[in-house]
């Protein structure tokens, strides 16, 4: 789950504890390339966006997963939807750096996508993996990869961790070290036996 569901809890939460941060770089950046200081407003429908286009990174994510997964497997899938993980913390990791809030915005997208795909295949790899009598435990894992990584978010957010001016693009970026993770470790991992019996027809690896 280190990759799938908590991916997803993991965005979820993080996005809080910097909001005046990256509201107050906002203002800045505005500031340094029209010479004029954007209205609240302004600021408030950016936050918004950057905050609310996760779900829709998340609808995109989750419609694509079910061809993915049978398309590529379960496994490569789950692989698969580490590239928009590393591509958004890359993002929103040197949006400072680049002064533009929009690679935060693009940033989100990506982190949605990967969270909506992470999440639905995630639950699907798991349960088709998991002996009979142990399917429930199993399939409960997801829910509590979502509770940790909200958990992990909150934490991360605290002053006294990553919650601070000079940090918190840092904390933006923090999804990349659970999709290094998972590409690291999930090669290891069988593919789901329904997908190389039913998708593959590839009976003698199915058992």
């Amino acid at each position: 789950g280190i990759g799938g569901a908590f991916q997803y809890g993991l965005q979820v939460s993080i996005i809080n504890s910097p909001a005046e941060f990256i509201k107050s770089f906002i203002r800045e950046t505005w500031l340094k390339r029209y010479s004029s200081s954007p209205s609240e407003e302004m600021i408030t429908l950016m936050w918004s966006f950057i905050v609310s286009i996760h779900s829709i990174g998340g609808l995109l994510g989750s419609l694509s997963a079910g061809y993915l997964s049978v398309r590529f497997g379960r496994k490569k899938s789950m692989l698969f939807a580490n590239i928009p993980a590393l591509l958004s913390a890359a993002l929103m990791g040197f949006s400072r750096l680049c002064g533009s809030f929009e690679m935060i915005i693009a940033g989100r997208l990506l982190s949605g996508v990967c969270g909506g795909l992470a999440l639905n295949i995630h639950l699907m790899y798991a349960g088709e993996c998991a002996p009979r009598t142990l399917r429930g435990q199993v399939a409960v894992t997801t829910s509590t990869a979502i509770a940790i990584g909200k958990f992990v978010g909150f934490a991360l957010g605290l002053r006294e961790v990553l919650g601070v001016d000079a940090l918190w693009p840092i904390l933006m970026a923090a999804n990349a070290l659970p999709a290094l993770v998972q590409l690291l470790t999930l090669p290891f991992f069988p593919d789901s036996p329904r997908y190389l019996l039913i998708d593959k027809k590839d009976k003698e690896g199915c058992i």
